[in-house]
């Protein structure tokens, strides 16, 4: 059993199933507790990624997310493991140890982050925070000399994801963003019919990003933790027409719905908007907390392309004018593909399928429609 000793509270906001609940944060990590060196200078770590056959993954945040998507795929990958763990909640850091076999050293709090930078067990910091926490935990990360990646959506606004961006490149250190949807293969599939023009170019685009989520306390019903449906389900909807088209939206326009008041009265919880694209293609989407609806539909010059679903946990599928979109490539978890082929990539020195720059390109998209939806106007996208 660990030693715990009171500090400082602090609120953990977490991905919960349930509720934001106030936590204590607890110095409870005795062992490998030194000075807080800047790792990021060190032969040792810099050369460190490109020996090991396995990356070390530190998971920052055990709420929803980090418990029963990541953790549980972390088994599952080839090119990385669950290496260690932060978190302010003792009673999650004993449970986490016992079930995973954590070693002690590889165990942090909020307060003894900052000496993850002297522990050559953890390659890669994974930030799984509420959006408003990600920038200072990336930040952090990054000075530690870790390679880090991040849950999205990256930032609440375009200026966390530059600095995000700038403190990974300073340290040398790789930036992905958890997009796993972009690493799905059918999703790729569809991609390259915009690319590759089989049917022609893209002309009209609907898609639709949305649940029902009735929790009321929730980072995502609170703004100052960077809630709303945007930044959540907004990214996928957003995704949808961006890569289907094959381009970066020029100017958007947007409108704001909220159904229950009394559950989302701090965000929106139905955004429905618009894209204009530089080849003069369209795009009409939704994103929502409170209807379910997911699908991506593409009319082409030459064609159309349905999926339903196009962005869900379970696998994407599909069809086509010209044929069947379902690759038939093994994808038993869609998380753990994500983290292999971002490990992978750092290993072998090469470029992120999902950078921080493509975390940002979405953010300056959300940014714009929030100022169309308050102002009612057409909004350029800068």
């Amino acid at each position: 059993m660990m030693n715990f000793t009171f500090t400082r509270k602090t609120r953990e906001t977490m991905n919960d199933k349930n509720s934001t609940t106030l936590y204590t944060r607890r110095n409870f990590l005795t062992a490998g507790a030194g000075l807080a060196a800047t790792a990021a200078f060190s032969p040792y770590v810099i050369g460190r990624t490109k020996a090991k056959d396995k990356l070390g993954v530190a998971l920052v945040g055990l709420g929803y997310y980090s418990t029963d998507l990541l953790a549980p795929a972390l088994q599952l990958t080839k090119n990385c493991y669950l290496a260690g763990i932060v978190t302010g909640t003792p009673a999650k850091a004993e449970a986490w140890k016992e079930k995973y076999k954590i070693l002690d050293k590889n165990i942090y709090n909020y307060q003894t982050f900052d000496q993850i930078a002297n522990n050559p067990d953890i390659d890669v910091v994974y930030v799984v925070l509420p959006p408003s926490m990600h920038r200072e935990y990336v930040v952090r990360a990054a000075k530690a000399g870790k390679h880090v990646w991040c849950e999205k959506p990256m930032a609440p606004t375009v200026a966390d994801c530059k600095a995000m961006i700038e403190a990974c490149e300073k340290n040398k250190q790789k930036l992905a963003i958890g997009y796993r949807n972009l690493h799905d293969p059918n999703m790729q599939a569809w991609m390259k019919l915009a690319k590759e023009g089989t049917l022609g170019k893209p002309r009209l685009v609907n898609c639709a990003a949305a649940y029902v989520d009735n929790r009321t306390t929730h980072w995502k019903q609170k703004k100052d933790m960077g809630g709303g449906v945007m930044g959540d389900m907004g990214v996928y909807s957003i995704q949808g027409a961006r890569h289907a088209i094959g381009e970066e939206p020029m100017l958007v326009t947007a409108h704001f719905f909220n159904n229950r008041p009394e559950i989302y009265h701090e965000v929106e919880e139905t955004s429905m908007y618009q894209m204009h694209f530089p080849s003069g293609a369209l795009s009409n989407c939704t994103a929502s907390f409170g209807i379910n609806s997911n699908f991506l539909k593409v009319n082409y010059e030459k064609g159309t392309l349905m999926m339903e679903p196009f962005s869900s946990y379970s696998g994407n599928k599909g069809t086509y004018s010209g044929g069947v979109i379902n690759i038939p490539v093994p994808l038993n978890n869609q998380q753990a593909n994500q983290m292999d082929d971002d490990a992978l990539a750092i290993m072998q020195n090469k470029p992120l399928i999902a950078p921080g720059e493509e975390g940002m390109r979405d953010i300056k998209v959300v940014e714009a429609i929030y100022e169309a939806a308050k102002t009612g106007k057409e909004v350029k996208i800068g």
